[in-house]
């Protein structure tokens, strides 16, 4: 499995429903996510919601993810 499905299934596990769309490589993503969830929040509680997800792929000294150099979250009325 590729990593950039490794992190669609981290956020998908952490935001039951969300839409996810991840592409790039070398340690460097680009993550657009749609849920609900997102409603009513600040942007920054957003992001944090979708970090919390792939911390796991971001720790270490081989972590396969070493940047997220765009991130959009959006609900689906956006």
């Amino acid at each position: 499995m590729a990593i950039t499905d490794d992190v669609r299934t981290a956020i998908e596990e952490a935001i039951p429903g969300a839409r996810v769309q991840v592409s790039g490589g070398g340690g460097h993503f680009e993550i657009e996510v749609v849920s609900e969830v997102f409603a009513g929040k600040r942007l920054l509680d957003k992001k944090r919601l979708v970090y919390r997800a792939i911390t796991h792929l971001m720790s270490g000294a081989d972590a396969p993810v070493h940047a997220v150099d765009s991130m959009r979250c959006l609900t689906p009325a956006d």
